[in-house]
């Protein structure tokens, strides 16, 4: 089998703000959403980054400790599909939790925008956070989230039932 690569942005070990629990944060280079008010800017660039094998990434993850889960992030994973697949698939064999930031919403992804390897990599996901951020619609008071009208979704529950499940905050969401 042919080995896989992606251009990869960073990788923070140990992350406690890209979901809950200890979490290793993969941010993926490359993204086409370009939103205005990006924190991220530099990681648009779908040629740019450290061009690495994933399995480095997932060898990485096996080697790191006390890990609840990872979050994969960017720029747009899904911009690299095939490498999220594989990370996700990897990291749900460990018995982590799969998180993944994306701007493109759910309905885009299942209707093949970001291909067929975002659709399978679905199947290794327990919590999507979609939408592109919106600068109009800025908030620090949403929980894992740059902007309302973002969505944290439980894809579990979401393949399952056929329809978005979003997961609710105990707190409401205001813009400023």
């Amino acid at each position: 089998m042919k080995e896989l690569y992606m251009h990869l942005a960073g990788i923070v070990a140990h992350s406690m703000v890209d979901g809950p629990g200890v979490r290793m944060s993969i941010f993926f280079q490359g993204c086409i959403h370009a939103c205005d008010g990006c924190h991220n800017p530099d990681t648009w660039d779908v040629e740019g980054g450290e061009y690495v094998s994933v399995q480095s990434v997932i060898d990485k993850m096996r080697k790191t400790r006390y890990l609840d889960g990872i979050t994969l992030s960017g720029g747009d994973p899904f911009v690299q599909a095939q490498a999220a697949l594989a990370i996700a698939q990897a990291a749900k064999e460990m018995g982590l939790s799969v998180w993944v930031y994306t701007g493109w919403t759910l309905e885009e992804l299942l209707a093949g925008k970001a291909g067929d390897a975002a659709i399978e990599a679905l199947n290794y996901v327990d919590v999507l956070v979609d939408g592109r951020f919106v600068l109009g619609l800025k908030s620090s008071e949403c929980i894992y989230r740059g902007s309302t009208n973002q969505r944290l979704i439980d894809i579990v529950e979401s393949l399952r039932s056929g329809k978005s499940v979003e997961i609710r905050e105990e707190r409401e969401c205001y813009e400023y």
